[in-house]
């Protein structure tokens, strides 16, 4: 693997830095059990990573869901902000990933298809919010991950080449978007995304402090 000069780091959210795949999983059984359907381990692999919009339209499609993909959110969003608190934790390595890139003045960014009102409920809990340089949303981008945008604009607001900017992705669809973007991508599976296909990623990371990511920086 040849090492490229990184003048940027993009960070997802979920499943990323926190455990909220773990949440967002409860969210969904919770969430399509009032309609008397459930949430499967395959449709959320296959949603992860989606803009707000594409995750609830996908639930309704995949269930013929008599509601409008806001009013699924809205309810979603409920039970999500009620379970959060006693569920949420940091992902190993992420205090020590940040330190090392403060240490080193590597600007960083939180780059994440979840909606605003989510993020910044989440952010605040670790006092994470302050040690970013900026935060792109779902409200910031007209086409969601795998979709390159996201991270076209974040490379954009860095003010340096995609070539230059390293993402870190948990999932298919973020590396995917990562990818398209040109960037130096590296996958950090979780307990959600295990099996998802991490062929386009540069490298595939036991966690946020793999001493690999570490010799790069």
């Amino acid at each position: 693997m040849t090492k490229p000069k990184i003048q940027a780091v993009a960070f997802d959210m979920d499943g990323l830095m926190f455990n909220s795949e773990d949440v967002y999983f409860e969210t969904g059984l919770r969430l399509l059990r009032l309609f008397g359907c459930e949430y499967t381990q395959a449709l959320s692999n296959a949603l992860m990573g989606y803009t707000p919009q594409n995750t609830f339209q996908g639930m309704i499609d995949a269930h013929n869901l008599p509601v409008t993909w806001q009013e699924l959110q809205a309810k979603s969003d409920e039970i999500f902000l009620s379970i959060m608190p006693d569920i949420l934790q940091p992902m190993p390595g992420l205090f020590r990933l940040l330190d090392h890139l403060d240490a080193h003045g590597i600007p960083h960014a939180v780059c994440t298809s979840s909606n605003p009102r989510l993020v910044y409920s989440m952010l605040p809990i670790h006092d994470l919010e302050r040690r970013f340089d900026f935060i792109l949303t779902s409200d910031d981008v007209t086409h969601g991950k795998p979709h390159p945008e996201m991270y076209l604009r974040a490379a954009e607001r860095f003010g340096v080449e995609p070539a230059s900017m390293m993402v870190l992705e948990d999932s298919h669809n973020g590396c995917l978007a990562g990818a398209n973007a040109g960037a130096f991508v590296v996958a950090v599976p979780g307990e959600h995304s295990r099996d998802h296909d991490f062929s386009m990623a540069s490298l595939i990371a036991d966690a946020l402090d793999d001493e690999r990511i570490m010799q790069i920086l």
